[in-house]
């Protein structure tokens, strides 16, 4: 069986979520499938089973089939390093940051670990989904593109372009993209999904003649928009989340930090009907909410400045507030923050927010692990990724409840314990039913949508 190569017809067009439900699809029809992206950007990263840093969709593709999750899966991931920079994970392992120039520059020797990682798990696989970045057609980029071009034509897989109807403009990215192809490229691509439709779907059937007829290209479904609050690759993606807050007892503030990191940790809290989430940018804002939540930060002293610019400090500082604070955001409530390698900034020290105290010292060797902690006398599965040492991973102070740890809302004791205290009629639900009937019915529909009995063919010629 073929490998299959994932490209949108444009940026956020759908091809993390295709991907996903794909993945999943040829799972539940026997096939031994596993997620790919050979070089991701993104500041949400998980730990894998197997150690060290990749991707969301990769991970959350392959814990939704039950697969153990490796670097494999996600060879290059690039994290915001700030300044033209970027934090870079090989093989899940930090290797320090790089310049955009030179990343490009040096782009022929991150071919080998992509290659290797891919043919890695081909040996383990039938077939992989290699999920592509962007558009694959900017011209002055192609030579360089390890998700799209390079897997393509490296190893040869089938191709199924997806186009984002929402966007406008439909059949001249369909057509646009498909023309500026490779010739060998455009003989394996097999068919286009037409994503995010909304309204009469009847009216879109002549777009299909015309896909079909006049761009020699076959549809292989037209997907109807549905929500799907799990998963999110980047902070633009969760920040276009659909919520229903009818029903909604507790008022949740995200202050949005320009470098945020680990956003997924807030998925639970979007789909909770009992919490209406926003995401903040103002110190006025704090007001409206019964908890503000300081998140994960790629770059935890830039962002504690801004936040002190932006006058969220006297907030954050008053014990009256109530206030979860994650990792980075846990680091910014102690008295100090000492860098003397410079890690994260120029600055060697730094003063923090003082609601904790003593003080965080970053090390040059970063923790990333994932197991089961004790945290607010709670047992929560979760997972680090930091450089900054403290005393305890977790603390708690009046109105404030701080950890290194990820992934503590996807706990539902910790919800109820943390929420109950706001509202005593907060009922909760059980995240992890409602992350597992959301992937099916999410699955479901693509499934209803698109041809995968046609696509399995395909991929067996």
């Amino acid at each position: 069986m073929k490998s299959l190569s994932i490209f949108g017809t444009s940026s956020d067009a759908g091809k993390s979520t295709l991907s996903f439900a794909i993945t999943y699809l040829l799972a539940s029809r026997g096939i031994s499938v596993a997620p790919f992206k050979a070089q991701n950007v993104s500041n949400n990263s998980q730990v894998t089973d197997a150690g060290g840093e990749i991707a969301i969709p990769q991970y959350f593709a392959a814990e939704a089939i039950g697969l153990k999750t490796t670097p494999d899966m996600n060879p290059i991931l690039l994290k915001s390093g700030g300044k033209s920079k970027a934090h870079m994970i090989i093989n899940g392992k930090n290797v320090g940051n790089k310049n955009v120039w030179s990343y490009y520059r040096d782009i022929d020797k991150l071919k080998p670990h992509v290659k290797r990682a891919f043919n890695n798990l081909s040996k383990n696989y039938e077939c992989i989904v290699a999920e592509g970045a962007g558009s694959p057609v900017e011209l002055n980029l192609m030579s360089k593109d390890l998700s799209n071009i390079y897997i393509a034509d490296e190893f040869n897989t089938k191709i199924i372009l997806v186009a984002d109807i929402q966007r406008g403009g439909v059949f001249a990215s369909i057509y646009g993209v498909y023309n500026l192809l490779p010739k060998k490229l455009r003989k394996n691509v097999i068919g286009v999904v037409v994503n995010k439709f909304q309204g009469d779907m009847t009216l879109f059937d002549e777009g299909v003649k015309i896909i079909e007829k006049k761009f020699k290209i076959p549809v292989l479904g037209v997907v109807p928009y549905k929500p799907f609050n799990l998963g999110f690759e980047d902070s633009a993606s969760i920040m276009n989340y659909v919520q229903d807050t009818k029903d909604a007892k507790v008022k949740v503030g995200v202050i949005k930090l320009p470098h945020i990191s680990n956003f997924t940790d807030f998925e639970p809290l979007v789909v909770d009907k009992e919490v209406e989430l926003s995401f903040i940018s103002n110190a006025e804002d704090m007001a409206n909410c019964d908890l503000v939540i300081i998140p994960g930060s790629k770059r935890v002293v830039d962002d504690l400045l801004w936040l002190r610019e932006r006058g969220f400090e006297k907030g954050l500082k008053s014990k009256d507030t109530k206030v979860v604070a994650i990792c980075g955001g846990y680091e910014m409530m102690f008295e100090k923050i000492l860098d003397p390698l410079k890690i994260e900034s120029d600055a060697e020290l730094t003063l923090g927010f003082g609601r904790l105290k003593g003080e965080i010292t970053f090390q040059k060797e970063k923790i990333v692990k994932k197991g089961t902690y004790r945290i607010f006398k709670h047992v929560v599965d979760g997972y680090e990724v930091h450089n900054g040492i403290a005393n305890k991973r977790s603390k708690v102070k009046k109105n404030l409840y701080a950890t290194f740890i990820h992934g503590l809302f996807d706990s539902d004791e910790i919800r109820e314990l943390i929420f109950k205290e706001i509202n005593q009629n907060y009922k909760g639900y059980n995240f992890k039913e409602f992350k597992s009937q959301a992937i099916k019915e999410f699955a479901s529909h693509i499934d209803e949508h698109i041809n995968m009995h046609k696509i399995l063919n395909l991929l067996d010629n």
